[in-house]
């Protein structure tokens, strides 16, 4: 849908973990996206390390605004209204984004919309692919969530699942480092894994035996598929074997895939909803990406990707999110308001 003149001009800002998103959209129309990322201040630490990230945030904030600015050929005075990250993620980092958000919606005059950001992260879409239906199943995957929620109008949102421990991400990472591959493990695991043979190995599927259906059947779990991998290769080693990383890599990311996949393939039909969203870092996986594809196809299921750019942590999608708040009659944010780092997904703005 167009973006008209009247429709507000958001700025979204993003501050979760280690990237410091900067955006501007109007309407359903992303204007810029401007973002400044730490990942290779924490590489050398094997993961996030949140007094660094919040200080590069504290040195980013500005210039990153400024850079957003003037790509979009806009002043401060043109915003309308200012959303950010009020959680869940770290609270050094958010602190930082939301100090930043207070500041300029005080200075400015301009109403706050603190929002969350697991809801953004499937929001996003609206840029890319319009408004949503009135009602979508979004699966958000990334580093610390593998969460199924059913949102209606937008900003209702339903969970049905989580992880019970580990996130896919989460167990991308840790079997990379088990792999010896550098930080972050998702991407060289996604890139071997192209290489590999997804059926080389059958590694075990978590929460999907007929036991787990009725108490756990929406729900996900990878620390027992991280511990096969890890047997496994340990058995090999042990053996005075090779270690076919191709082989390894495909068949752990086809692991994941299926249950990801199949679960909430199943929870669509459950609920007979006809349109999946699928976002999140993890969402930039091929495998991910290929079986969604596929499974929703012959289920008939219109499915919803956006482009890797916007998978990532980003301010287009906490702007995205207060532009739908704000189109929906929400009310704004205290100038108060506190950051949650473990806000319930229920919760879409403070």
């Amino acid at each position: 849908m167009p973006a008209t003149s009247t429709e507000p001009l958001v700025l979204g800002i993003e501050t979760s973990c280690d990237e410091t998103g900067v955006a501007l959209v109007r309407g359903y129309d992303l204007l810029v996206d401007a973002v400044a990322s730490s990942v290779d201040e924490h590489a050398r630490f094997g993961g996030i390390i949140p007094e660094i990230a919040s200080r590069a945030h504290l040195e980013a904030m500005v210039p990153t605004i400024e850079r957003a600015l003037a790509t979009a050929d806009v002043s401060l005075g043109d915003v309308d209204a200012i959303a950010v990250t009020a959680g869940p993620g770290l609270v050094g980092p958010l602190t930082v984004g939301a100090s930043a958000a207070k500041s300029l919606a005080l200075a400015l005059g301009k109403p706050l919309y603190g929002v969350n950001h697991v809801i953004g992260h499937a929001v996003v879409d609206e840029l890319v692919d319009g408004p949503f239906p009135e009602r979508v199943m979004a699966l958000v995957v990334s580093g610390g969530h593998s969460s199924l929620l059913m949102i209606d109008d937008t900003v209702d949102v339903t969970e049905l699942g989580s992880t019970l421990d580990d996130a896919a991400g989460e167990a991308f990472d840790k079997v990379g480092r088990l792999l010896g591959l550098p930080y972050p493990g998702g991407p060289h695991i996604d890139r071997l894994a192209r290489e590999g043979d997804p059926e080389a190995i059958r590694f075990p599927r978590g929460l999907t035996a007929a036991k787990d259906q009725a108490k756990h059947a929406t729900d996900f779990s990878f620390s027992g598929l991280k511990t096969a991998v890890a047997r496994w290769v340990e058995g090999r080693q042990d053996a005075g074997l090779e270690i076919p990383l191709p082989d390894v890599a495909a068949s752990f990311a086809a692991a994941v895939a299926d249950v990801l996949t199949a679960k909430t393939i199943a929870a669509c039909q459950a609920h007979g909803v006809g349109t999946l969203v699928v976002g999140g870092g993890f969402s930039a996986n091929s495998q991910l990406r290929d079986m969604a594809a596929k499974r929703c196809a012959e289920a008939g299921i219109d499915l919803r990707i956006p482009p890797i750019r916007y998978c990532t942590d980003n301010g287009a999608m906490i702007a995205a999110l207060g532009s739908a708040v704000i189109r929906r009659g929400l009310p704004p944010s205290s100038l108060d308001i506190g950051v949650d780092s473990s806000m319930p997904l229920t919760t879409v703005l403070v």
